[in-house]
């Protein structure tokens, strides 16, 4: 990215999450109400995740698991036990992820960029696929070029392609049309199932 480029970016993802942070409020004060009725526990699930040049911040969803059950490495499998009745619903429509506009307003995250991976379950990934720093060039995002074009159980090695894929062609254009597509997919359960035990030997880690 040249420095328009950069400024441009910034500036509509700061105009992009604002607006969707006052349209969807309502339902994100449903989402927090119902997440902490079913168990009482906090309804706002933070995590440590990797940005640009390697820098770790504070990532914010709604929690769709019971308590603790997202501090294991293990994979979201297909009809997860650890997933709640109202996390099943909200992972379904992607709707767990919207506090991390509050991330895009921040400068953590963009709105379009390659998903946030943790920092442990990075180097783990490294150890095979080296490239996969690459990733780092670029801000995070909400959604990303792997998320519309791939799945959950999308193999890390083509995540990765992805990724790099929009990095070496990125444009405001392709941001875009990502984000158009974003939509489209939030309706396709496939794209947020996670691991059917017979796939959990080739898929990659992503929470």
């Amino acid at each position: 990215m040249n420095r328009f480029q950069r400024i441009v970016k910034r500036i509509a993802d700061i105009v992009i999450a604002l607006i969707m942070l006052l349209v969807l409020s309502p339902l994100m004060f449903i989402i927090l109400l119902a997440v902490f009725a079913y168990d009482r526990k906090p309804p706002v699930f933070k995590q440590k995740r990797l940005t640009k040049d390697g820098q770790v911040f504070t990532l914010y969803k709604f929690r769709s698991m019971r308590p603790g059950a997202e501090e294991s490495y293990k994979l979201t499998l297909y009809e997860d036990p650890r997933v709640t009745p109202v996390g099943r619903v909200i992972r379904r429509f992607r709707l767990d992820e919207l506090p991390q506009l509050i991330n895009v307003i921040k400068g953590d995250m963009s709105m379009v960029g390659p998903r946030p991976e943790r920092p442990e379950i990075a180097r783990e990934i490294e150890k095979t696929l080296p490239e996969f720093s690459k990733r780092l060039q670029v801000k995070a995002g909400l959604t990303g070029y792997a998320q519309v074009v791939g799945n959950y159980t999308t193999p890390s090695e083509q995540k990765l392609a992805y990724d790099l894929y929009y990095i070496e062609h990125f444009s405001l254009g392709l941001d875009l049309k990502i984000m158009l597509m974003t939509a489209r997919v939030m309706f396709m359960s496939e794209k947020s199932e996670g691991l059917r035990p017979e796939k959990t030997d080739d898929a990659a880690e992503e929470s």
